[in-house]
């Protein structure tokens, strides 16, 4: 969506940053209020990529992955933002394929490949 936007400005988002944590603010509060739930107050952009960090940890990618994802230049940052966070129980869904038909099925549905034995392969998803 960025990439359509015309290319003549330097800048893609015009106004100062003090703009934007106004708004952040003030839309935070006013949901806070509407759902009558203070904690959402509590809520900073620190916490999404704190969030989308830990998640990316969890579905099993690297450090390294989510240090590019995230555009760190040291993984010492991407450490600070990445918790080890127990999202759900190590139960999977296995499902096996014996065809290319067939694991791209599995694929397509958000199954991860983990092995081939005796000619069939082996994919798995978190329930």
């Amino acid at each position: 969506m960025l990439n359509s936007l015309p290319k003549n400005e330097k800048q893609v988002f015009q106004g100062s940053l003090r703009h934007f944590v106004r708004g952040f603010r003030r839309q935070r509060k006013r949901t806070a209020s509407k759902l009558k739930n203070d904690r959402i107050n509590k809520i900073s952009s620190k916490t999404f990529r704190t969030f989308k960090a830990s998640t990316d940890i969890a579905k099993h990618r690297t450090l390294k992955e989510v240090q590019y994802m995230l555009g760190h230049k040291s993984i010492v940052s991407t450490d600070y933002y990445v918790q080890l966070v127990n999202f759900g129980s190590d139960d999977y869904t296995c499902q096996s394929a014996k065809t290319i038909a067939e694991a791209q099925k599995l694929i397509e549905a958000g199954f991860e490949y983990v092995c081939e034995m005796e000619g069939v392969k082996l994919f798995r998803k978190r329930k």
